[in-house]
């Protein structure tokens, strides 16, 4: 039997059956109806009601949510299922957005609104591509989870097109710069050196590596567990010699307890934010130019790509779902190109490279039939 308009099944199977209509005011509506049979009878109930211009009942009245509720309940989602520093640029963002948006009722903001806010701000700003599409996802997200939360039915936000962003020059470290680095950073800050090994050995994110707590490491099976990454799956990762050393320096030949973080503020007792207290002095002192704590993402990739790694197994070992974002490294490996189209010719595939050459050389500048290369293999 077809499902009548304005029904449905909440949970597929369940045989709750719930009605769905539009009051008086455009305001969309949901309750509850138990069987189909009263799901059919509350909903024709209701478009009367709807017609006669009758007031609802107290109880079915719209409680307003505004975008600021929606705010909270997107920074609880962040905390339960992303990393801290997700969550605190999440927070940065949504302080941004209240003084604007904030009162509003949710279901009032449209989507022109959303793109008018983030067109005006890109230009102010001077927003990159993917700036602004950091924000547009933002919004996203403030919406979705309230439509997980049941408390609004649509996403405004969700319809808006993402701009291009250009992957841009990977630049990664040269074998001379990570010796002025190195050396650099055993000058002025030493016990820091195991930090950029780590980095540049296992292709971590920033704030994957200084979360990291040393019931996240395991020496003996050479591996990292990420519980929490950017792309929301969590992922393992392996050790190879340098980045064990660096573990072990850091260790100090001690057992850590558990919840101890691996990079520990000497100061503090917590665990660091990151580089900034000291990397970029490193840099400066080593004459590195245009070099950030990203880009030891890039040089991971890009030396595993110049060593024959495969891209999928690149992608796979930064965290990427897709091949799409290590597409960017494939130029560094223009031998495995180049061997990928000798394989036309090889003779294991029935082809004569030598008489091949020679006939085509015997056909130039004669006027003859066009040599038919698919042929010519069989």
């Amino acid at each position: 039997m077809a499902t009548k308009r304005g029904i449905f099944e909440r949970t597929k199977g369940s045989g709750i059956w719930w009605v769905r209509w539009t009051d008086t005011e455009g305001r969309k509506r949901r309750e509850k109806a138990g069987t189909r049979s009263a799901a059919e009878k509350l909903l024709a109930k209701r478009h009367t009601q709807k017609l006669e211009g009758r007031k609802l009942p107290e109880n079915l009245r719209l409680k307003t949510v505004t975008f600021r509720e929606l705010c909270a309940d997107a920074l609880e989602h962040s905390q339960a299922e992303n990393s801290e520093k997700q969550t605190y640029e999440l927070r940065l963002r949504i302080a941004q957005l209240l003084p604007v948006f904030g009162s509003r009722s949710a279901e009032s903001i449209k989507k022109n609104e959303i793109v008018a806010w983030l067109t005006e701000q890109a230009a102010e700003r001077n927003w990159a591509a993917s700036s602004r599409n950091r924000w547009q996802a933002t919004f996203s997200l403030i919406f979705r989870v309230g439509i997980d939360n049941e408390k609004i039915e649509r996403n405004p936000a969700a319809g808006i097109r993402r701009k291009s962003e250009a992957n841009g020059r990977v630049r990664f470290l040269s074998e001379a710069e990570e010796a002025r680095l190195r050396a650099a950073i055993e000058r002025r800050f030493p016990e820091f050196l195991p930090h950029l090994l780590l980095s540049i050995h296992t292709g971590m994110r920033m704030g994957e590596q200084y979360s990291l707590h040393w019931n996240q490491v395991s020496f003996e099976r050479r591996q990292i567990y990420l519980p929490k990454t950017k792309n929301g799956h969590p992922r393992t990762i392996p050790l190879n010699a340098v980045a064990l050393a660096a573990l072990e320096q850091m260790r100090g030949g001690r057992k850590p307890s558990d919840g101890v973080p691996v990079f520990s503020s000497i100061w503090s007792g917590g665990a660091l934010q990151g580089s900034r207290g000291w990397f970029p002095t490193a840099l400066e002192e080593a004459k590195i130019e245009g070099y950030t704590w990203h880009c030891n993402r890039h040089t991971f990739a890009s030396r595993l790509v110049m060593a024959g790694v495969d891209l999928r197994t690149v992608a796979e070992l930064l965290g990427h779902r897709t091949l799409q974002m290590v597409m960017r490294y494939s130029h560094l490996a223009p031998e495995h190109q180049a061997s990928a189209v000798d394989r036309l010719v090889m003779p294991e595939n029935g082809t004569d490279t030598k008489s091949d050459t020679g006939a085509i050389r015997a056909k130039r500048g004669q006027q003859s039939k066009p040599v038919n290369i698919r042929n010519k293999a069989s």
